[in-house]
């Protein structure tokens, strides 16, 4: 029995990698921000880290893992709190909210897989990290995992991580 679920297994392993190479290539020689532009769900984000000065920050050496909201998770925020936040005089309050979602190094989600840990973010703040059933990062689910960027990699949240006051 044992041995027929490792063929199984092996099986699924050798149909699923080309989709997965592919996958994982879809970063090529394009930075964070870029990938995340070109994706199409990232508009928010985008136009928060162009506000808070953030863009060649994660265009940079890197590497970074980035737990990015999609639009989506940023509409479900109390109306008006994005505008104001995107607003000059809130660069810092933006600035510490974006690098809350940035952790230093380039981590995949095999390596969250089954733990449970606390990272620290870019902002300075431990992030809370639950890999035993999906990927939770904070209050937010991981709906898309190691999205490859060159100097890094993106993970897809459904929710805006507020940073501890």
């Amino acid at each position: 029995m044992r041995t027929l679920k490792l063929i199984a297994a092996a099986a699924a392993l050798a149909i699923a990698a080309p989709a997965l190479a592919d996958h994982h290539a879809m970063g090529g020689g394009k930075s964070i921000p870029v990938v995340a532009t070109e994706a199409g769900q990232f508009g928010t984000l985008v136009a928060a880290l162009k506000a808070a000065g953030l863009v060649d920050t994660l265009a940079g050496k890197g590497p970074f893992t980035v737990f990015a909201p999609t639009d989506a998770a940023f509409a479900k925020l109390p109306a008006g709190t994005v505008e104001g936040l995107l607003k000059p005089e809130n660069k810092a309050a933006l600035t510490r909210i974006l690098t809350y979602h940035v952790v230093p190094g380039k981590t995949m989600s095999s390596a969250l897989a089954g733990k449970t840990l606390s990272v620290k973010t870019v902002e300075g703040s431990s992030l809370a990290v639950d890999g035993r059933s999906g990927v939770k990062v904070g209050n937010a689910s991981v709906v898309a995992a190691d999205v490859a960027a060159s100097n890094g990699v993106i993970h897809v949240i459904d929710a805006v991580l507020m940073p501890p006051k």
